[in-house]
């Protein structure tokens, strides 16, 4: 009866597992899944911490002393050509031909259309052939002079031996006098019908229609077949001209400043210019004169101005936003400081004011012109305090805080703050 119990407790032996053995391994195990599961949870909330960050742009801080002078006063204008011209024929006729389109570059003199010469050609011809009758005529009248100045002086000879009659002498003479005269009106004949020849050869030359001055089309208005006068025709389909040309190199800047800044601005004094189109392109120019006259419907003067810039890409039209600045003296010290973009800087709030007029800071100190910026300092940002200065067009002159080649945030987040992290958004 021993024998099944012992047998029992040997495979209830067999079965239990050693608490020695068995435990603390599979506590060491589970080392690694934990550290990895820490590791994972860190990174993790780095990089939630990274996506959260404020995506900014940035802009960088340069040198006052470089900066070119103040801006006294900003206008908008447009792009104006001083010299453009709808060209057109001399005579009205059929157009032929048109060697033009929008966008080309011509030469002075050069043929933009033909109009069809038909008409102009016979007309010439019918003159030469006028000026060939009247040049045969007075030939024919030349050779008839020299025969009646003969006549003459054989009667002359026979008068002195008084072998003829008086009545024969002065029939000689009637004779040669009339023939003189016929000569001298063929030859003014000639003259006049070789003039008319002109006017024809000038009237086909005006079928070709050539450009007045060198320049670039900017309108094509005519097509072969239509046809083209010098004068309107009152609503009818005749083209008054078969395009647009402008003198590029006529090119400058018309802007209308208020009346009440006008005595701000002078002939001469240097400007900046800036096309709508490319901001970030200061064109430097200066005004060639103030008109004298004003607009009673928008109370402004009109001021012209010439760009130095010849580039391709001022065009007549474009809108334009000039800066009238201020001259600065040969002898003037450099500004001091640096220029930042005015988007980067932030005003002192009105209460930080009055919390510094409580303080102990002098009466004379100008607590409106202060603020603080975000100086970017690899992936994070310290907040610096700046003392202002004046407002130069976009930009603001800092005093004090910011040294050139910084570079900062342009328009921060509400709620970055010192040591925050940021994202530099892609360019």
């Amino acid at each position: 009866m021993s024998q099944p119990a012992d047998r029992s407790d040997a495979m209830l032996e067999a079965l239990r597992i050693p608490r020695g053995e068995g435990g603390p391994r599979k506590r060491r195990r589970r080392w690694p899944l934990v550290l990895g599961l820490l590791a994972a949870a860190v990174g993790g909330a780095v990089a939630f911490g990274t996506l959260r960050a404020p995506e900014v742009e940035t802009t960088t801080a340069r040198s006052a002393a470089e900066a070119g002078p103040a801006s006294l006063l900003d206008a908008s204008g447009f792009v104006t050509p001083r010299r453009i011209a709808t060209v057109s024929s001399k005579i009205t006729g059929r157009v032929l031909e048109v060697l033009i389109e929008e966008g080309q570059r011509v030469a002075a003199d050069e043929l933009l259309a033909r109009l069809d010469p038909v008409d102009a050609a016979a007309q010439r011809n019918l003159a030469a052939a006028q000026l060939d009758s009247s040049r045969s005529q007075l030939a024919e009248a030349r050779a008839q002079l020299v025969f009646a100045e003969s006549a003459l002086k054989r009667q002359q000879e026979l008068f002195a031996r008084r072998l003829t009659a008086d009545s024969a002498l002065e029939q000689a003479q009637v004779e040669r006098d009339a023939r003189s005269a016929r000569l001298s009106a063929l030859q003014r004949a000639v003259e006049v019908a070789s003039k008319q020849l002109d006017v024809a050869e000038l009237s086909v030359t005006n079928t070709e229609i050539r450009a007045p001055f060198a320049g670039v089309i900017v309108a094509k208005a005519a097509q072969p077949g239509e046809m083209i006068s010098p004068v309107s025709a009152g609503g009818g389909f005749t083209r008054t001209g078969i395009g647009t040309l402008v003198d590029m190199d006529s090119l400058e800047v018309n802007v209308d400043v208020n009346e009440a800044y006008i005595g701000r601005v002078q002939p001469g004094m240097p400007v900046d210019a800036v096309l709508n189109a490319y901001p970030d392109w200061k064109i430097p120019g200066s005004v060639i004169a103030i008109v004298p006259t004003a607009d009673r419907s928008k109370a402004t003067v009109k001021v012209r101005i010439t760009l130095d810039s010849k580039d391709s890409r001022i065009v007549p039209d474009m809108g334009v936003r000039v800066s009238f600045l201020q001259a600065r003296a040969a002898d003037a010290p450099p500004l001091q400081g640096v220029l930042v973009a005015e988007r980067a800087v932030v005003l002192a709030k009105p209460e930080a004011a009055v919390e510094a007029a409580a303080s102990e800071a002098p009466a004379s100190a100008d607590l409106s012109a202060r603020g603080h910026v975000f100086v970017v300092d690899g992936e994070q940002v310290r907040r610096v305090e700046v003392e202002l200065g004046e407002l130069r067009d976009s930009d603001r002159h800092v005093l004090k805080g910011v040294s050139a080649g910084d570079v900062l945030v342009l328009a921060p987040p509400a709620a970055l703050q010192d040591g925050g992290r940021i994202r530099l958004k892609a360019r």
